[in-house]
């Protein structure tokens, strides 16, 4: 029998490289800071781009910031850490129930989403398509000039204002 549907293998587990495409970030304007780099990368995301083996959560965080955080059980911390910093614009699976992260850092302290239109194609280290994660993705705007950006972006999504 073979597994259909959002939940098939194909998205889980043969990759944790889910690059965002760099048209998304274009799109946004300039970033100060990309704490969840991949130290292979093509293209830039931020001036200063962290990854590893460096620790992303343990470096300080300054000005306006870039997170495609990893998807899984640690986004928790990542989305914290950006609702804290409030300087920023997060990807991150379109989970709307989830109360361990969803709701408190993102319905309770973000200023905008957007649901993006249809699922991204994400990009591995060289550039060449990833495949989609399965699932819809939001971006997640913290602060007046975030919400500014995707409102401009021309993303194609439905953007809401939280605040």
């Amino acid at each position: 029998m073979t597994r259909r549907g959002i939940h098939t293998l194909p998205n889980n587990g043969f990759s944790t490289e889910w690059l965002t495409p760099p048209e998304i970030v274009k799109a946004l304007g300039k970033f100060d800071l990309d704490p969840c780099a991949h130290p292979d990368q093509f293209y830039r995301t931020a001036s200063f781009m962290v990854s590893p083996p460096a620790d992303g959560l343990a470096h300080a965080w300054s000005g306006r910031v870039w997170l495609n955080p990893p998807y899984g059980a640690g986004i928790v911390y990542w989305m914290q850490r950006i609702a804290e910093h409030g300087n920023g614009i997060a990807l991150v699976p379109a989970r709307t129930e989830v109360q361990s992260w969803f709701w408190p850092f993102i319905w309770d302290a973000a200023d905008a989403v957007l649901f993006l239109k249809g699922r991204l194609f994400f990009r591995k280290p060289d550039g060449s398509r990833s495949g989609n994660a399965g699932h819809g993705s939001v971006l997640v705007a913290y602060g007046t000039p975030n919400v500014a950006a995707l409102a401009k972006s021309r993303i194609n999504g439905r953007m809401f204002l939280l605040r």
